[in-house]
């Protein structure tokens, strides 16, 4: 997705007569080739999986294990950890 150019290929599919001219009467409404048309819903399809995946992680995350507070002091205290860590590896 975004503005860099993927590799394009091609894809047969065998639709009944009303979805694929449901297809060509939504690409016209929108100035699209019905190729653009299914392309956008695949990537809003996409989108939509990719946000119940999120949330699936969510929910698993939340359920791993007991509960904590992350403080400012907290988030601080693991900053430090980690440009330590860095810097030891960036000496080597």
């Amino acid at each position: 997705m975004g503005n860099t150019q993927e590799k394009m290929t091609a894809l047969h599919l065998a639709l009944p007569e009303s979805l694929t001219r449901f297809a060509e009467e939504r690409a016209l409404a929108r100035k699209s080739s019905i190729s653009d048309y299914f392309a956008a819903l695949l990537r809003r399809d996409q989108a939509v999986f990719a946000k119940e995946k999120l949330e699936e992680l969510l929910v698993e995350g939340l359920q791993s294990g007991e509960p904590m507070s992350v403080t400012d002091e907290y988030w601080n205290e693991k900053r430090q950890k980690l440009s330590a860590s860095e810097s030891r590896k960036i000496q080597k």
